[in-house]
């Protein structure tokens, strides 16, 4: 049995999907009874909990033989990271008490940057789970190119779209949610011992340039990238409801100085098989 949190999103839907193309067992970990009827219409076991309530996590993780850890996402952090703590906190404790065979954790790159940044919290996870007693692998993909979902729109009304990620032809590492779901897929079901740590990006490295040139082809019409200037940052974050943009600046800041990076730029980096052209595509048309 594989217990899989965050099964309603887009990784841990791949994720699960996979699994049950090839006939393992699954618990989704849902918040929502509703959320959860699709995926037992599928045959999976629903287990009911918030990622902040260790009794119904422990629950949740009895008798799993593995369990993927999706945390989920905080944008506008309270200092300290106190959300991320306390799920931190509800997580290892579930797991230390329900004892499954091993955990796959979804973590980033950028979790092992020194500097604070938002991403920091992904590092604490992983400090916190190192210490478990069962073997962990964390997953580090790189920036999803799925994020420009937001961009769609603009690109679509306008033929142009921003960026905070700069210069607009520098090659970050990405990646598809479709590769995070079917490499996840593939390092839970392996057997190991100890800690392990992935990287993982796309085939090929993706500049803001390029996400314009993929919404263009997929619209058939140019759309051209243009930068948000760093000195806006703060006041348009806290203009769209942001209380703490800090840490959210620090990460940009972290892509474009390039201290948020894989090793080696990402050459001992697992690679998916899904480009940009293709995930921008399937955006444009809704797939």
């Amino acid at each position: 049995m594989y217990a899989i949190t965050g099964i309603t999103g887009n990784v841990g839907g791949e994720l699960a999907r996979t699994l049950l193309a090839a006939g393992k067992p699954l618990r989704a970990v849902v918040r929502d009874a509703k959320k959860g009827e699709e995926w037992a219409k599928l045959g999976c076991e629903i287990a009911l909990a918030e990622m902040e309530d260790a009794a119904a996590l422990t629950e949740a993780f009895h008798g799993a033989e593995a369990v993927f850890i999706l945390p989920p996402p905080c944008f506008d952090p309270e200092p300290g990271y106190p959300e991320a703590r306390a799920v931190i906190d509800s997580v290892v404790t579930a797991l230390k008490a329900a004892k499954p065979g091993r955990v796959l954790c979804l973590s980033t790159v950028g979790a092992d940057a020194v500097e604070d940044n938002l991403l920091s919290q992904r590092t604490l996870m992983e400090d916190a789970l190192r210490e478990l007693p069962m073997p962990v692998t964390f997953l580090r993909p790189g920036w999803f190119i799925d994020n420009a979902a937001w961009d769609v729109a603009s690109a679509r009304e306008t033929g142009m779209i921003q960026s905070f990620l700069t210069p607009l032809d520098k090659a970050f590492p990405m990646v598809a949610a479709k590769d995070v779901g079917w490499v996840s897929a593939d390092l839970i079901q392996q057997e190991w011992t100890g800690l392990r740590v992935f990287d993982l990006q796309g085939p090929r490295r993706v500049s803001p340039n390029d996400i314009a040139n993929a919404f263009a082809k997929a619209f058939g019409k140019p759309v051209r990238t243009e930068p948000v200037p760093r000195e806006t940052w703060e006041e348009l974050f806290r203009s769209q409801g942001m209380k703490h943009p800090l840490p959210r600046i620090r990460m940009l800041d972290g892509f474009n100085e390039g201290w948020i990076d894989f090793a080696n730029e990402g050459r001992e980096a697992i690679r998916g098989k899904v480009g940009v052209d293709e995930v921008i595509a399937a955006l444009v048309g809704g797939g």
